[in-house]
């Protein structure tokens, strides 16, 4: 099935939590109002047996077609033929779902910075109700990648018996030094919310890349006005003209506050988080396990993934690791489908 007819068979609505129930944030905070919205590719069979979840990354949507669209059609992952694919937008984001952007029913007006801190868990405790609204029990596969693999891996330790197969890809959690970079990115924003915003936005390119690709494309070429980048400081290299223009459009599609709770959730990610020990979380998982690591990926190290995979091993997980080989970094799941789709599908066909 073509991108074009995955897409034709899209569905998008709204969840809302119940009203007379404030959903309670692990942080101890209420919202006395949560929507999320989601979108469904494809149709749940009768059994309702056939559901993929496939939680998004930090600028992503519910959309799921709209950034990887790898996952679609009968030569890739899931064929809409027969799957029914579901994502489901963020506690936090600017999507449709309740965020900074929403109103908050104390003032009357946008939340903004006073938005509550929320957690991975907050969010899969949150799409687990949306899910079994849908009438389903059990999610035959969870995959995400960064972000979305943080939630898929919550999803199999808090919920095991909702998960079949759970798909985590260049996700872990985030060492000292992808600490700093998010630190940087939101003191950023700040100090002025939209160049920061910018800013903030091409650190985090920067760590979605590698050196081998950045020197591959760019290398020290100067401008492409051809104006020389030793004349003024104003004047810069390809790579400086790639990164504005990467900051130029997220400004325009994406809200800073949101950017702020997001980095901050993917910060607080920890497998461990509301359990007495990492083993006690990781053996709670029935589900079966593909952690997936990118070897040029800086920001999430592969050897900090198959550290997590195992120690899933060591807690009797169903586990396995698979390395990508590429220079793409951590995009390299997006960028190279080549290589990430043969591993996956082998996987869910064993």
């Amino acid at each position: 099935m073509s991108l074009t007819s995955a897409l034709a068979l899209t569905y998008e609505g709204d969840f809302t939590l119940s009203n007379d129930k404030p959903f309670r944030l692990l942080s101890g905070e209420i919202l006395p109002h949560v929507t999320l919205h989601y979108a469904i590719y494809g149709a749940l069979n009768e059994a309702r047996d056939n559901a993929i979840l496939v939680p998004h990354a930090l600028s992503g949507s519910a959309r799921v077609a709209d950034w990887w669209p790898q996952l679609f059609g009968e030569n890739a992952i899931f064929d809409l033929a027969k799957d029914c694919v579901i994502g489901i937008n963020l506690i936090g984001s600017c999507y449709g779902s309740t965020g900074p952007t929403s109103l908050n029913p104390a003032t009357g007006k946008p939340y903004g910075r006073d938005f509550p801190l929320v957690s991975v868990k907050d969010n899969v405790r949150a799409q687990a109700e949306l899910i079994r609204h849908l009438g389903i029990n059990q999610l035959r596969v969870v995959i995400g990648g960064s972000i979305g693999g943080m939630q898929a891996m919550q999803w199999a330790i808090d919920f095991p018996e909702m998960v079949g197969h759970c798909v985590a890809v260049g996700s872990a959690p985030l060492s000292a030094l992808a600490l700093a970079l998010n630190h940087l990115q939101r003191q950023a924003i700040f100090d002025n919310p939209t160049s920061g915003l910018s800013l903030a936005r091409q650190i985090a390119m920067i760590s979605y890349k590698s050196a081998e690709l950045f020197a591959e494309r760019y290398g020290r070429h100067p401008n492409r006005n051809g104006e020389d980048p030793h004349r003024s400081l104003s004047e810069r290299y390809n790579v400086g003209g790639y990164l504005n223009y990467q900051g130029e459009i997220f400004t325009r599609r994406f809200d800073p506050d949101a950017y702020l709770i997001i980095t901050k959730l993917m910060d607080n990610f920890d497998p461990q988080l509301g359990y007495a020990t990492l083993s006690a979380a990781l053996s709670r998982i029935t589900a079966r396990v593909l952690l997936i690591g990118i070897e040029s990926d800086w920001l999430f190290p592969p050897e900090d993934v198959e550290a997590l995979a195992t120690q899933m091993k060591a807690a009797k997980v169903a586990v396995e690791y698979a390395k990508l080989i590429t220079t793409h970094g951590h995009d390299g799941f997006l960028a190279e489908p080549e290589q990430f789709v043969p591993a996956v599908r082998k996987f869910l066909q064993a």
